[in-house]
């Protein structure tokens, strides 16, 4: 994983479901930033809009 944007692995991994549910996660988000005036890629969904639905942070880097 890494950059802007998540695939359906990423959503796979990051969120324990199958790859159909992923897919359907993209569309869904997908659609919502359509709604708001964005550009989307087909696919992928931004890293940002997925984080904010889902509350995913990504694991704590430790510092020290």
């Amino acid at each position: 994983m890494g950059g802007e944007f998540l695939t359906a692995r990423d959503i796979q991994k990051i969120l324990g479901v199958k790859q159909a549910k992923s897919y359907d996660i993209i569309r869904t988000l997908n659609s919502q930033m359509k709604e708001e005036g964005y550009m989307v890629i087909q696919g992928k969904v931004s890293k940002a809009k997925f984080e904010e639905c889902y509350c995913y942070k990504g694991p704590k880097s430790q510092t020290g």
